[in-house]
Order: structure tokens, then C-alpha cells, then sequence
């Protein structure tokens, strides 16, 4: 169907301590249109001055992949079903704890989507049925394990 890539580039500074465990753990994504994004890891994970604070990590970029997913789907499917929406906005939070095997990761990414419509709203029972639908068609909820609930 479709392949994506990302390049990933790190290099450590000559004041890096890499074998101590004193460096940066920022990095860069450049996608293939050749935007670059500054990544680290998470200061939840590595602590600063390590992380670099100012970038996105990869926990935040895959909250924001699952919720950006689920926006495109979503309003795609509210315009075929005669709802067109006016903005949409998503404050995503993902949570991060041991699974029930034990390993770290994250558990859950929940969704708090506020819409505005072109037209009349759905009712919500319809409304109910679009994110289904939606969350259904995504890319990124079929790929991943963990929930992705949206929450009225």
C-alpha cells in the first residue's frame, strides 16, 4: 500500500560523557519532505538536563499521531455522513505505566476532541457512532495495543 520513512540522527557532543551515561539525548527527525523536528527523550524517562525539554519525544509524538488519526478519519467520515466540521480541537493525554506484563509502556491514550460544526450538530447517539466509526478506520488505533478512548 504505502511505505514511510523517517531519518533519525544523533551524534554526541565531544563533552559527552556517552560511557557514564552523561549526554544528550537530543536528536532529529527529518521526514521526507525534509522537515526536521527537534526529539528527545522524555524527561519522564531521562532526566535534564539529558532530555532536551523543548523538543517532542517519542511518547508525545505517538499521543499525537493516535489523536491526529483520529481527527483525519473522523472528519472525513462526519462529511460523507453530512456533518461538516468548522474546527476541531484535542487535548490527547497518553498514559505511561507498567502493562500486565510488566514492561513499561503506554496504556492508554485518551481523547477529549471539541468540535465545532459547519451545520446542525449530530445528536449524540450519531456523534457516539462517528468517533466509533472513526476509531475503527484509523491507521494508528489498528496498529497499537493499547486503548484509545474518546472522552465526552
Amino acid at each position: 500500500m504505502a511505505t514511510y520513512q523517517a531519518l533519525i540522527e544523533w551524534e554526541a557532543s565531544p563533552s559527552d560523557d556517552v560511557a557514564g551515561g552523561k549526554y544528550s539525548r537530543g536528536h532529529r527527525w527529518t521526514f521526507d519532505e525534509g522537515i526536521t523536528v527537534p526529539a528527545s527523550s522524555s524527561k519522564h524517562v531521562v532526566p535534564l538536563p539529558w532530555s532536551v525539554e523543548a523538543a517532542v519525544d517519542p511518547e508525545e509524538a505517538l499521543v499525537a499521531s493516535a489523536s491526529s488519526c483520529h481527527m483525519l478519519t473522523f472528519l472525513y467520515i462526519a462529511t460523507k455522513a453530512g456533518f461538516p466540521v468548522r474546527s476541531y480541537r484535542d487535548a490527547a493525554v497518553g498514559t505511561m505505566a507498567k502493562g500486565e506484563d510488566g514492561r513499561v509502556q503506554i496504556t492508554r491514550v485518551d481523547l477529549f476532541p471539541e468540535i465545532e460544526w459547519e451545520g446542525s450538530a449530530p445528536d449524540a447517539e450519531t456523534l457516539n457512532r462517528l468517533h466509533h466509526d472513526a476509531h475503527d478506520q484509523c491507521f494508528i488505533a489498528n496498529s497499537v495495543k493499547f486503548p484509545i478512548e474518546v472522552v465526552s
